[in-house]
């Protein structure tokens, strides 16, 4: 394999291995760590918990004005703790976007002693890219698809052609927050294919041109997965999906072709 013919560099005085059980010890240390640093950026986004209900109903609101159900979008919940419990996983959520930065340095200090000394370098740009693509991904969701999410699932209510019956939205918060943040974290973690591909092709596990050959079979599985996290059952929205998926990943095999593998090392392979 590929990453068994990488150069064989020195091990650094401190690198020892290390038994399954100090691995476990190791991945629950970088957990609590992570926690750590997303508890006191939750607490900085319980502070502003309501302008966060705002921001994030927008798209909500203004799928609501356009099918003309009223000036104002109405929410409703259905027992005097569902706002506590709301509030709460805005929270954490924008807590955990706040502190991705420093989340992503865990999961990079984890993997990092499996690697060469070279490759440990290129940590700041993991986290920087990290952190740019998941984020990029959510706010991604946020502009371009919500809005039209809510557009076609609100607009199957109404009067029924034929009919008498009037099909009117009763939304509940607690639903509709549910379904706003898995949206957004499934597109930021789903813009993180850059980020894993590149690190793939640094560790010399895979070369651009395995990545170029296997992009037929990627735009399979790219649809699948756009089928799969958008819950509208409209082409348009796969789309929105299913477009960047397919274009961070062919960005991937780009970012491979520079920083991976040269053409020597792969002919000498």
């Amino acid at each position: 394999s590929e990453a068994l013919d990488r150069p064989t560099e020195a091990a650094p005085p401190e690198d020892v291995p290390m038994t399954v059980l100090e691995h476990l010890g190791e991945l629950r240390s970088r957990l609590i760590k992570a926690l750590l640093g997303i508890l006191p950026a939750t607490i900085i986004a319980w502070e502003y918990k309501e302008k966060l209900l705002d921001f994030l109903l927008q798209p909500f609101s203004i799928a609501y004005r356009r099918l003309g159900l009223g000036d104002r979008a109405v929410m409703n919940y259905s027992n005097p703790p569902e706002m506590f419990t709301t509030y709460m996983k805005i929270s954490i959520v924008c807590g955990f976007m706040i502190a991705s930065p420093w989340v992503f340095y865990q999961v990079w200090a984890f993997i990092a002693p499996g690697l060469y000394k070279k490759e440990r370098l290129y940590a700041i740009p993991f986290v920087l890219a990290s952190t740019l693509f998941f984020s990029g991904g959510a706010f991604f969701a946020y502009g371009a698809l919500m809005p039209q999410m809510y557009e076609t699932l609100l607009g199957m209510g109404g009067q029924i052609e034929g009919s008498s019956l009037l099909i009117q939205p009763m939304m509940l918060i607690t639903e509709n927050m549910a379904f706003a943040t898995q949206v957004l974290l499934a597109f930021g973690v789903v813009f993180e294919v850059p980020v894993v591909v590149t690190f793939l092709a640094l560790a010399g596990i895979v070369n651009w041109r395995q990545l170029l050959a296997f992009g037929r079979w990627w735009v399979v599985i790219a649809s699948v997965i756009s089928a799969v996290l958008t819950p509208t059952p409209d082409a348009g929205s796969m789309l929105l999906m299913l477009v960047p998926l397919v274009v961070l990943y062919y960005f991937s095999v780009v970012l491979a072709y520079v920083f991976g593998p040269k053409a020597d090392a792969e002919a000498a392979a």
